[in-house]
């Protein structure tokens, strides 16, 4: 039986916690076909990022024509965009392959700090990108700066989530992980708000986990899952992995992709 095929088009992360690495990771585990279009190189650990090579538009297009050409997909994902060139060919070639099941993940800022978009990139992504998306992801900084308000509330990003909706997209879930508390998400599709909330798994920051929740619900898109379906059982993996996160360097901890196989595993064994 041939599995659906999701393209991450997002930057690589040499650390393998973030990005095409932690989309590819997803997509297999969640039962897709993954492939990618490689936007940027990135160097980094789980400290931070040292360094960033912007891929040249010329050859993300060559990407996409590669994929596009002979394979297909059933839904797609977005990730780090580093600049408004490379957003600009995305972009284009979103619409020229008619790409309707499209989450955008607005990466704007790394766990440690660095700015990963810059430039015009948030003019252009309003104007040109989020308009053919079918779910857009920030979480609360990329809201906030997408939105041009201040979040600390859930009542916040709601406002968020209905400026953002403004911006022509159809469905808008603000991530709340940097407020404290439970971890509640809040999904907009433009009549009604649904909140996602789990427990908080730890206080420190983890590695990856706006990549891997973008791609399981691209994953689920492509499945044919209903948005408010994917976007809930994107929730219940993301939350899954957090709880088995782990230190492998000496920074933030990095998620366990492939726990939910491993406990489809013991759970098989427990029923024998």
């Amino acid at each position: 039986m041939k599995p659906v095929s999701v393209l991450t088009i997002a930057g690589s992360d040499s650390s393998g916690g973030a990005g095409i690495q932690a989309d590819l990771k997803t997509i297999t585990v969640l039962g897709g076909f993954g492939m990618s279009v490689i936007t940027a190189l990135t160097a980094q650990n789980t400290l931070g990022v040292q360094g960033i090579y912007d891929v040249s538009p010329y050859f993300v297009e060559k990407q996409f024509e590669s994929v596009m050409s002979d394979m297909g997909v059933d839904a797609a994902k977005t990730g780090m965009l580093a600049n408004a060139a490379v957003l600009q060919v995305v972009a284009d070639n979103i619409r020229k392959y008619h790409i309707e099941k499209l989450v955008v993940d607005p990466v704007m800022v790394a766990k440690g700090g660095m700015l990963l978009i810059r430039g015009e990139f948030r003019k252009t992504l309003i104007r040109e990108l989020i308009p053919s998306a079918l779910i857009v992801t920030p979480n609360i900084p990329e809201a906030e700066v997408l939105a041009e308000i201040h979040i600390t509330s859930v009542s916040d990003m709601k406002k968020a989530a209905r400026i953002i909706h403004g911006f022509c997209v159809k469905n808008v879930v603000v991530k709340g992980g940097h407020l404290s508390g439970d971890a509640v998400d809040v999904l907009y599709d433009g009549r009604h708000f649904h909140e996602f909330a789990s427990e908080r798994i730890g206080e420190e920051g983890i590695h990856g986990t706006g990549c891997t929740f973008s791609a399981a619900i691209a994953t689920g898109l492509a499945k044919g899952k209903s948005v408010l379906d994917a976007v809930e059982e994107a929730k219940a993996y993301i939350t899954e992995v957090i709880r088995y996160a782990c230190y492998i360097g000496g920074g933030h901890r990095v998620i366990n992709h492939n726990v939910s196989v491993k406990k489809c595993h013991l759970d098989r064994r427990e029923e024998s």
